[in-house]
């Protein structure tokens, strides 16, 4: 066994320190009114999102593992659970908003008591238990990353509910206006892949059971879609067009009267669109955002191309290795337009999820964890599509070529995007 040594234990908690004063960055521009606000059902209470991961924290790690822990109030098991059946009831999805108490306060209070215990903890155990709760601490880590950028998503959902449409910050530099990239095409070549994750560091358990897939060689487009491009679609009338579409798809459309991406507002005969900058009129040569899967699907049928299922995208990432990325620590927000002196596969990470053609399921192999770490993905596995890359919104270290990211096809809200590959 593997021992850690002093300086990697503090490694370990500046990490979690770290990562958990995000959040608290993330949520400190807003006012409290804005933390208890949920829209649509998707969307959950930035106040619940910050008590959520603490309780994550509190129940998984502290309660077991800290000899005399008290819990920080006796009904924040039932408040936070988010959907853990192994852990108890819990207050419904749909319900979050109803939660006016306990106020701010009290949340940034646990936060705090839980970041204390938590910091206690590490300095206290013995190294091997340390090293024996690595793992689950990863975990916990990685899972309040994955809140960040919730919260980003929420956050601009909930802001662009506001007739105000406010601002969340002032837009950062601007970055030079670019030039379209030229679409090309790179080729793929067929043969057997390795897919599934391979190193030594930390993943999900859905990047586990690594397999070989064979695949014919494609061509996939060098960038991601842009709002001309998609604008083209929307002024040849593809949203009405029902041959472009899946049936579910157009029915969607056709039930919420879609004609744009979500948040795009037609003033006169120009487009704007919602950012958590505020109101911004569309740049044609950033890539196009907040799109269902069906509606990149439509895109890519009226284009004559289609999606890359998961494997194509990650074969393409071991021919292409990403080079970097518009991550959040970019602090611009939303994502930014392809770099027209840039050569070879571009905005693979960073910018938008994008969207594949492959369902969400098991690799071969899988199995769920015993207790209720077992329930954080496998249970998710019907009626969900992967996406792949991450996002504006996504923490650098939190993405992986392998990384499995899932939503359901109508699903608008996240930063989603479309990159396109050529029928062979």
């Amino acid at each position: 066994m593997t021992i850690l040594t002093a300086s990697a234990s503090q490694v370990l908690l500046e990490h979690f320190n770290k990562i958990r004063q995000r959040t608290e960055r993330i949520c400190s521009p807003l006012e409290p009114e804005d933390t208890v606000v949920q829209p649509i059902v998707d969307v959950s209470p930035p106040k619940w999102h910050m008590a959520h991961t603490s309780w994550f924290f509190e129940t998984l790690i502290l309660a077991p593992n800290l000899p005399g822990y008290e819990i920080f109030h006796p009904q924040y098991a039932y408040l936070f659970n988010s959907y853990y059946n192994s852990l108890g009831s819990r207050v419904l999805r749909d319900q979050r908003s109803t939660l006016t108490r306990p106020p701010l306060r009290d949340v940034i209070a646990y936060r705090k008591y839980v970041n204390e215990n938590i910091n206690k903890l590490l300095q206290e155990l013995e190294e091997e238990k340390i090293e024996q709760l690595r793992p689950l601490l990863e975990l916990g880590l990685q899972h309040e990353q994955q809140h960040q950028e919730l919260l980003i998503t929420d956050i601009k959902y909930i802001l662009g509910t506001n007739p105000m449409l406010p601002e969340y910050l002032p837009a950062p530099q601007q970055n030079p206006e670019r030039e379209a990239t030229p679409v090309k095409f790179l080729e793929v070549p067929a043969g057997k892949y390795k897919i599934g994750y391979q190193g030594e560091g930390f993943c999900f358990d859905n990047e586990l059971g690594v397999h070989e897939v064979q695949l014919d060689g494609f061509e996939v487009m060098n960038r991601l879609v842009t709002n001309g491009e998609y604008l083209e679609f929307m002024r040849d009338g593809g949203y009405g067009d029902f041959r472009h579409w899946l049936d579910e798809g157009f029915a969607m459309v056709n039930l919420n009267k879609l004609e744009a991406p979500l948040y795009w507002v037609k003033q006169g005969d120009t487009w704007y669109r919602f950012t958590l900058h505020g109101l911004q009129k569309v740049n044609l040569n950033e890539p196009v955002c907040h799109l269902s899967f069906y509606e990149a699907d439509a895109f890519a049928s009226w284009s004559g191309k289609r999606l890359l299922t998961e494997f194509e995208w990650e074969a393409a990432s071991q021919v292409y290795p990403p080079q970097g990325g518009n991550f959040v620590e970019s602090e611009q927000l939303e994502p930014i337009a392809a770099d027209p002196s840039a050569a070879g596969l571009q905005q693979m990470y960073g910018d938008l999820w994008e969207w594949t053609y492959s369902a969400y399921h098991p690799y071969p192999g899988f199995t769920k964890a015993p207790g209720p770490v077992g329930e954080y993905n496998g249970k998710f596995m019907i009626n969900q599509m992967v996406l792949k890359g991450g996002s504006c919104a996504t923490p650098e270290s939190h993405i992986r070529t392998t990384y499995r990211n899932f939503f359901h096809p109508d699903k608008r809200w996240q930063y989603t995007g479309i990159r396109l590959a050529n029928k062979k």
